[in-house]
This record gives C-alpha cells, structure tokens and sequence, in this order.
C-alpha cells in the first residue's frame, strides 16, 4: 500500500464531510450555477405572467382537461388556485430546462477540474479518485434538488402574488386541503429531482472521457435533446420504457386520489438502473485514467 493510499485511508467521516460541503459550497458559489438557477426561477414568473394577462379579460384557458398528462391539466387549473402553477412549471422545465442545468453541472464535474488543471491537486490531497468522485456526484445530486426546489419555490410565490389560494381538485376530481396540496407539491419536486440521476449520472460518466468541460457539458445536453427526440417517434415504442425520460411526467400521478404508483415506481427504478450503469462506467473509467492536469 502506497503512502498516499495510507493516508487516504486514515481519513474519517468528517474529512469526507468537509470535502462534499466544500464541493457543495464551490459549485453554488459559481456564476453559471447561479445563471441557471436564475433562470429555472423565472420560467414559473413567464408562466404566471402569461396564464393571468391570458385570463385577465375574465375568460378561462382552453385546452387539457382530464389527467393524462401533467402540464395541460394542471395549467386549466391555475387561476383556480395558485399551487398548481407549481404543478405547472414542473411540468414545463422537467422535459428540458431542469435536465439541461443537471447536464451542464455533471458534466463540468470532472472534466472542468481536468480543464483548469486542478483534478491532479484534488487527487494528490489525496481525495482518492472513489471518494471524489462519489463526492462530485453527491454534489450534483444536490444540484438537483436545490434546481427542483427554486422551480416550486418561485412557482408558489407567484401563484401567491396572481391566483387564489386554498383547497383544491385533483385530477381525480376528489377535493384536498391546502396543506396536504402543500405537501403533495413538496413531495413532487422530490421526484421531479429523483427523475434527474439518471441524467446526473450520464453527465459524469461523460465527463469522465474528456478534459473540456464545454464538450462534456455539450454532449450531455446533445445525448438528452437525442433522448427526448427519440421518445417522441411513435415507430420506437417498443423501446421508448427504457429511455431514461419516457416515465418523467408520472410525476401527476401523485395528483390523483387514490395515487397511482405504477409509473412513479418505474420512473425511480429506470432512474436508479441509469444511475448504476453509467455511475460504474464512470468509476470504472476514472479510477484506471491516467491524470494529466
């Protein structure tokens, strides 16, 4: 065993703590990370803005009734009640903006310390290249949370500020008191950021095959704008299950009563297979690579 590895070992839980806290802390701090968040805050504000100036004539939202697919059914509902803007913006920014902003932090993961020649210090501490990178995608997963969270926070706050609050349907047509639509919201943003390590995943393993972090970041975001495309050509049915996108909207369901749990626990299961395939492509690609900046 080297030294390097001896100390490694020697390190307890409070090193690794201070290493995923201080990952946490440089990657919030970054001016692209708070662009993104920035802009995840605002698509709620533009769907708020547009629903109340479309309806301010006193006339309803057409389209969607029913409870099929998430955003139409739940947008009809907004000037009714406030909370399912939050339902709404999910809706709109999990097919493509929560995605991207996940995609552009995992992939800056690893290959953005390569590009600013700082993995090999990072290695030399020694962080061991496990414990990095479990700690990069720690920090990412928490990238997701925090994005899901912005876009519900903003979300309710605007429902606030422009629609009533107070009991509402759900897609079933049973009533439930705010809080527990509180709740169910909460529990939704949840999901939403769960649907997202797959993406997390792939995003780490692909910044593991590169020191740019702009090829990184643009691969992934090209692999997910692939994926999406492909889900949406009915001739790939058969195969649409597997891609990692195809169960994200299951999310409505937890706006039924009772709840209908047979997507929600397909999205997860897909999200956690993705997760554990590209997670060991990455620890497998990381751990024998020779690190040169």
């Amino acid at each position: 065993m080297s030294q390097a590895e001896v100390i490694d070992s020697r390190r307890g839980p409070l090193w690794t703590f201070g290493l995923l806290r201080s990952e946490v802390a440089t990657t919030f701090r970054r001016w692209r990370t708070l662009a993104l968040l920035g802009v995840l805050a605002a698509v709620p504000v533009l769907v708020g803005i547009a629903v109340k100036i479309e309806t301010s004539d006193g006339s309803s939202l057409g389209g969607g009734g029913g409870g099929g697919g998430g955003g139409p059914a739940f947008i009809t509902q907004i000037t009714n009640n406030g909370l399912f803007l939050v339902f709404t913006a999910l809706a709109a920014t999990l097919p493509f903006f929560l995605p991207m902003a996940v995609g552009v932090v995992a992939g800056d993961a690893i290959a953005g310390e390569a590009n600013a020649g700082t993995l090999r210090y990072l290695l030399v501490a020694p962080a061991g290249r496990t414990r990095l990178l479990l700690t990069k995608y720690a920090t990412t997963m928490a990238f997701c949370v925090v994005a899901a969270l912005v876009v519900a926070v903003s979300a309710l706050t605007v429902g606030a500020l422009l629609f009533p609050l107070g009991d509402l349907t759900t897609i079933s047509g049973t009533r439930i008191s705010f809080a527990e639509g509180l709740a169910r919201a909460l529990l939704i943003a949840l999901v939403v950021a769960a649907s997202l390590i797959g993406v997390a995943a792939l995003g780490l393993f692909v910044s593991t095959l590169t020191s740019s972090g702009i090829a990184a970041m643009a691969t992934t975001v090209g692999l997910l704008i692939t994926v999406q495309i492909l889900d949406q050509i009915p001739q790939l049915h058969a195969i649409q299950p597997y891609f990692f996108s195809h169960y994200w909207l299951s999310f409505a369901d937890l706006m039924r009563e009772p709840v209908y749990w047979d997507d929600l626990i397909r999205n997860l299961g897909l999200q956690a297979l993705y997760a554990t395939v590209f997670g060991s492509a990455a620890w497998a690609r990381f751990t024998t690579k020779d690190i040169t900046a």
